[in-house]
């Protein structure tokens, strides 16, 4: 208990958290400084407020728990707030009474001081310790990383939170919840030299918050915070693309970087590395987006580039430092691609094409989106014709169509941004902090769609429709299997980021369908699941 008659907070930042946080701050120590090195502004953990301190916490450690576009995580932080939330996901309180409270509006948010918190001691009961985490305040045990995925489309679809959703979300945020792997998540960005930005702090964008309940819940970034917030052009495509398509990427982002717009994209192989190199080229900044942790180049043949990106430009990730790459972080790593800028513009796409769900992305978002043709008899770029017919993508064939798409005349081409590509209306006088406001509100937004491109001007039906695609659940299952050997239920639940009977109802199902087998181990008979291979 506190001397005021409160029982101690579960989730609090206490100095060795603080002192982490603070170099964790853009413009924080640099990552080769010595242990109490904080950041200028800051002279020392204890001048950074408790409030202040506690939401950044809890905003990073809610960033490992979830996985990305996680809906009923962002409906209970957009109506508790982030410390609030994690605070009463911590103390082990039940689905129903967190919908009532959420319902209600009891809590305080972030600055409340009236949950149960973060000592380091201190052990948290509950459902959280009877689940057996590590949980804040525990003995230490292993992080949930690899191969997880995000949460199921029917639990990021808009709606009320229930107590059936909200049990849902607590079996895949309860396993990931320990202190010693959010230590090791901040202790890996500070080697990384990754600074961490969450909603409501100065260098957040606003358009971020576009996202609703599926915006991020901070960002792990290398490079120049401002950035986040330049007036920026989307440029994404295939990954094989062809000369043509490289031709005509370079030659558009030239000609939109040269008048100081930013440029967008995954840092992929083929469209996206084009544009990432015609840009520092061009001496623009550009902006690399990854499906993974922010310190893990993916693809590595890309290293080179990424490091020259983080030098001049900015590398960010929602994912928390060593998370790995999956199909599905991919496709909400879309999602960021396209709330991140002003325009997206597809230069050359197959109808199958990952850069299709940006464009769907941009078209939920209200965005301006653009698409390049190609020859009528190219494979290539059936998805940006698609796109144009099918649509109402606006046609791109020259780096003036390129800015007009932006809103950008001829002739005031970035005069009235600033020297770093920012509008003036996300200035940096704007009154913010450094750390997130108590209680940051995301303004409402449309839910992003989960696969591929839609707009809402579409007039007409496809005359023919692409092959179903595999489930979302079944996809998140696969890739947290390991390519040899088995694993158990529990495991591939967590780092799925599922809860354990969504995990053995989809393996039951990809048992039946033939992608996965049951392997009991011999050692102690336990069974496991494992990948089979098909033809």
């Amino acid at each position: 208990m506190t001397p005021g008659g409160r029982p101690a907070r579960a989730v609090r930042a206490d100095g060795e958290l603080r002192e982490r946080l603070i170099r964790l701050l853009p413009g924080g120590a640099a990552s080769g400084s010595a242990p109490g090195a904080v950041s200028p502004g800051v002279a020392s953990p204890a001048e950074l407020p408790q409030p202040d301190a506690d939401a950044l916490l809890a905003h990073l450690v809610w960033s490992r728990l979830v996985e990305p576009g996680d809906g009923v995580a962002g409906a209970l932080i957009d109506a508790l707030g982030a410390a609030e939330s994690l605070e009463l996901v911590a103390s082990g309180t039940g689905a129903a009474r967190l919908c009532a409270i959420a319902a209600d509006g009891a809590s305080g948010g972030d600055g409340a001081a009236g949950a149960t918190g973060m000592t380091g001691a201190a052990g948290v009961t509950g459902a959280a310790g009877a689940a057996g985490a590590d949980v804040f305040g525990g003995p230490g045990g292993s992080r949930a990383r690899g191969t997880a995925d995000a949460d199921a489309p029917e639990d990021d679809a808009p709606g009320p939170l229930t107590p059936a959703r909200v049990r849902a979300g607590l079996g895949r945020w309860l396993p990931r919840l320990s202190r010693a792997a959010s230590l090791e998540d901040m202790d890996r960005g500070i080697a990384a030299g990754l600074r961490f930005v969450s909603p409501g702090s100065l260098f957040w964008p606003d358009s971020l918050q576009d996202l609703g309940p599926h915006a991020p819940l901070g960002m792990w970034i290398r490079g120049e915070p401002e950035l986040l917030a330049a007036f920026s052009l989307a440029v994404v495509g295939a990954r094989a693309c062809t000369g043509y398509g490289a031709h005509v990427t370079a030659e558009l982002v030239d000609g939109v970087a040269s008048a100081g717009v930013a440029i967008v994209s995954g840092a992929a192989y083929g469209v996206d590395a084009v544009a990432h190199r015609t840009a520092l080229a061009c001496g623009a900044p550009t902006v690399a987006v990854l499906a993974g942790g922010a310190d893990r180049p993916y693809p590595a043949a890309h290293a080179e580039l990424l490091q020259r990106i983080g030098a001049s430009g900015l590398v960010c990730s929602e994912m928390a430092p060593g998370s790995a790459p999956t199909r599905w972080r991919f496709l909400q790593r879309n999602r960021l691609i396209a709330a991140l800028a002003r325009a997206t513009l597809v230069t050359e796409a197959g109808v199958r094409s990952g850069s299709l769900n940006s464009a769907g992305h941009t078209a939920e978002l209200g965005r301006m989106l653009g698409a390049v043709p190609g020859p009528v008899t190219s494979a290539a770029s059936a998805g940006c014709h698609r796109l144009i017919r099918e649509y109402g993508a606006t046609l791109v064939t020259n780096a003036a169509e390129a800015r007009e798409l932006l809103g950008l005349a001829e002739d005031d081409a970035l005069f009235g941004l600033g020297l770093d590509g920012r509008a003036p209306s996300r200035g940096r006088d704007a009154p913010r902090s450094v750390v997130p406001a108590p209680h940051p509100r995301r303004s409402a937004g449309p839910a992003p769609p989960d696969g591929g491109a839609r707009h809402p001007t579409a007039t007409s039906e496809p005359a023919a429709q692409p092959p179903p695609r595999q489930p979302a659940l079944h996809r998140r299952i696969i890739d947290a299997l390991p390519l040899r050997g088995s694993r158990r239920t529990e495991e591939v639940g967590r780092l799925a980021g599922v809860d354990a009977r969504s995990a053995n109802g989809a393996l039951a199902e990809l048992e039946l369908l033939g992608y996965v087998a049951r392997r009991e181990t011999p050692e102690d008979g336990e069974t496991g699941w494992a990948l089979l291979r098909r033809e």
